[in-house]
């Protein structure tokens, strides 16, 4: 078929097998880009052992690939309108294949890192190019089947993640972190081509890029992130964590007050169109994002966090008990796109949203002895709930928007989750590094004043707990008791971060009633499309 002369394709009339073939690619590459986050994470100490790197440093091999990935994220739109959304999605699967394979031939800590900027880039603009994706390649009547399978693999990658990640360090090296992706990645370079939609690139669109706004977003956003990383040790009043805060604040404001100033007058080629925040529904759309980036992320860190350190698990035994959601979401993804066309997306939102609140606020409750049975319901709740915190705000907030506007508003859209997530991970570490030791001071005090209910809450046997305050202990026996408070006093602190986020999730319930009324979908059968039939095959 004819390359579309247009930068953004029109969706077809009906959505063929090599639509949906273009799509599974794209979702493939999102995929592995969220994946490779939480997989990586698993084997910091191997890869902290094998490369010598001071364990002050060991962070900067996640930070630096979320930082370079939510600079990448706002910039997706303006290169889908530059290149078209199959060269732009060819050019960044083949540099993320390539990082991956520079990441895994590392020797050295500043080598991995180069590596890992230049990958979170990359993978950066692969996740918002799959919901531009939904709407611009299928008609309307398959949007809430493709948006659920985009939303799926979203939410499942961080799921399984620990799973897979504990799965290759226990079996293989730490390099097939990374080069797990480079199947992927040649598969989806060699397919891509001959699948997606044939808009043609108006490069011309790249001359008039304005570099001073690219310069300040990226600051803001880099800032933004080391900040929130540095807050929880540093404290959130120190000088360097407000001076960071208060940069990124200031150069956010320049670059939106320059933004549109620059996109009324027409003067340059905005980076990102901001108009797009007037829409109502975008702009809940956004908050709710904003709100499940919190939960999801959040949820994922936390789980980890009490298996490995308090119940003693490896990543892999973690990973398989928090399976339970990744499993809980497939079996409730048909659901959703059933209800999707014939409910209130308003009142599915607001169910979700309710119910990821109480999935999240029954994990405030654990003690050290809470095991898989007791994390079930939980996790099967928060797994029902992912979907509907998802599927309907996507539609929802890019449904209505003409199609121009989708790559800009999918990126902001999908920027706002992972800001959720990194302002939610700050928290959550302010939480537990702030909360812990004075939880664990606390419990100390009433193990040596002979409180009993305090033996109990660390696990100490009642006989063993007043023997020891009669006769004394031996340094063994300190150790082990040192290391209960500390199970307790960190248990006691996730619980205040469970807490802290249920609270967070269900405030969103209170902005759902604010969206526009949006017309419930005809049933699959009807083969209208409101946004036209120009072929992109």
């Amino acid at each position: 078929m004819p390359a579309d002369t247009s930068p953004v394709a029109l969706a077809p009339p009906t959505a063929t097998l090599t639509t949906w073939a273009g799509f599974s690619i794209l979702c493939l590459g999102m995929f592995m880009a969220i994946l490779d986050i939480q997989i990586v994470a698993t084997s910091l100490p191997d890869i902290q052992s094998a490369l010598g790197i001071a364990p002050s440093q060991m962070s900067w091999v996640q930070t630096s690939y979320l930082i370079a990935e939510v600079i990448a994220i706002p910039l997706t739109g303006l290169l889908t309108r530059a290149l078209s959304l199959r060269w732009l999605f060819v050019a960044a699967i083949a540099v993320f294949t390539v990082a991956s394979v520079g990441c895994a031939s590392s020797t050295t800590f500043a080598e991995l890192v180069s590596w890992r900027i230049v990958q979170g880039f990359a993978g950066g603009m692969l996740i918002p190019i799959v919901f531009s994706a939904v709407f611009l390649m299928f008609p309307e009547r398959s949007q809430a089947l493709a948006t659920t399978i985009a939303g799926v693999l979203a939410v499942l990658a961080p799921t399984v993640g620990p799973l897979v990640g504990g799965y290759i360090t226990s079996t293989y090296s730490w390099q097939w972190l990374f080069l797990i992706n480079v199947p992927a990645g040649l598969v989806s370079i060699v397919l891509a081509p001959r699948l997606l939609p044939r808009g043609a690139p108006v490069l011309a669109l790249l001359t008039r890029l304005d570099v001073f706004a690219l310069v300040t977003i990226a600051v803001a956003l880099a800032t933004l992130e080391i900040g929130l990383k540095e807050a929880p040790l540093r404290g959130w009043l120190s000088g360097v964590v407000l001076g960071l805060l208060g940069m990124s604040l200031a150069l956010g404001a320049i670059f939106v007050v320059r933004t549109m100033r620059r996109g009324k007058s027409g003067r340059a080629n905005p980076l990102v169109d901001l108009t797009n925040c007037s829409d109502r529904n975008f702009a809940i759309g956004c908050a709710l994002s904003f709100v499940l980036g919190i939960s999801l992320f959040g949820s994922v860190y936390l789980m980890p966090v009490f298996l490995v350190f308090v119940r003693g698990h490896d990543a892999f035994e973690a990973g398989q008990i928090m399976l339970v959601t990744g499993l809980a979401q497939l079996a409730t993804a048909p659901i959703a796109v059933y209800l999707e066309r014939r409910v209130d997306p308003r009142l599915l939102t607001g169910f979700g949203f309710g119910l990821l609140a109480i999935g999240v606020g029954l994990s405030a409750f654990q003690t050290t002895a809470t095991g898989f049975d007791e994390m079930l319901l939980p996790q099967i709740l928060r797994g029902v709930a992912f979907m509907f915190c998802l599927l309907p705000p996507t539609r929802m907030a890019l449904g209505r928007l003409p199609l121009e506007k989708v790559p800009d508003a999918s990126a902001l859209f999908n920027l706002m989750r992972n800001l959720g997530g990194a302002i939610g991970l700050a928290l959550i570490d302010t939480v537990l590094y702030g909360r812990a030791p004075g939880h664990a001071t606390a419990l100390a005090a009433r193990l040596k004043s002979g409180d009993v209910t305090a033996a109990r809450e660390v696990g100490i046997p009642e006989a063993e707990y007043l023997r020891g305050l009669a006769e004394g202990i031996d340094g063994a026996t300190e150790i082990a008791v040192r290391n209960a408070v500390e199970r307790s006093a960190a248990t006691t602190a996730g619980n205040e971060a469970w807490a802290m986020m249920a609270v967070l999730t269900g405030l969103a319930l209170l902005i759902v009633p604010f969206c526009r009324a949006a017309r419930v979908l005809p049933p699959p059968a009807t083969p209208s499309d409101r946004r036209g039939s120009t072929p992109v095959h």
